[in-house]
């Protein structure tokens, strides 16, 4: 039987280069997006031509109600979940500390912090042996910035990040009785559309010189370490981390 994955923010950048590689590794697999329809829709084509099953669910993943329906059209098309990836965050405008409200700050703690808690807690009811699944692996996408902190850009950003990393430690140690997994991979600056959503799209250029290996990387290359941990190979790897930061 193939294994089933669900990509949370799969329709784009890290999320897409992930199912491409997974559907050519031969799982099924589900992945959201909250606004992107047409482009999730048209991945799914590629998808398909592997051979696989390939389901598109709109979910934003901040809203409980969304992460419980995203779960159930898994249950009804796959019947199993055997791993998932969170990968869908968000990332506002950059600005310093004394700029940042309330709201701003909540609406990143609330996508990136509390939709990546809800999404593991949905793996959990299906994948425990507890209850009564098979067990499996989580993979969450945290970002170097909750080792920089992100000064003068996205200390917000960088904080949920920090709080993913403690999320996936604890998680690792109480899940492992389980049969479950978890570990988690931090992209360092990625040529993804990302950077636009901080207001600056060439970022990446800007801080290129600070890179040990002098480039961006590629977002095949953090689906790479991502499909390792999903992995076989990776059966004695739990939580652990990937930086996948050329170097920095």
């Amino acid at each position: 039987m193939r294994k089933s994955v669900l990509i949370t923010g799969g329709s784009r950048g890290i999320g897409a280069a992930t199912a491409r590689l997974l559907a050519s590794r031969g799982y099924d697999l589900c992945i959201s997006y909250r606004e992107r329809e047409a482009t999730a829709e048209a991945l799914l084509d590629e998808l398909r031509a592997f051979g696989v099953k390939a389901i598109a669910a709109r979910a934003d993943i901040a809203s409980e109600a969304d992460v419980e329906a995203l779960f159930a059209a898994v249950d009804s098309h796959f019947g199993q979940l055997d791993a998932l990836v969170n990968n869908a965050g968000m990332l506002l405008p950059q600005t310093r500390a004394e700029n940042m409200t309330a709201a701003r700050i909540n609406k990143i703690l609330h996508t990136n912090v509390t939709g990546t808690l809800l999404c593991c807690r949905e793996a959990i009811k299906r994948m425990s042996t507890k209850h009564g699944g098979s067990g499996g692996a989580i993979v969450n996408v945290s970002s170097m910035a909750a080792r920089t902190g992100s000064p003068h850009e996205y200390i917000d950003y960088a904080a949920s990040k920090g709080a993913v990393d403690s999320m996936t430690i604890g998680l690792a140690r109480e899940l492992a009785e389980d049969g479950i997994r978890v570990n988690g991979v931090r992209p360092g600056p990625i040529h993804t559309e990302m950077h636009a959503d901080g207001g600056e799209p060439d970022r990446i250029e800007r801080v290129r010189a600070k890179i040990p290996l002098g480039r961006g990387g590629q977002p095949e290359e953090v689906a790479a370490a991502i499909a390792w941990l999903l992995s076989e190979e990776a059966s004695f790897v739990s939580g652990s981390f990937i930086d996948v930061a050329g170097g920095a």
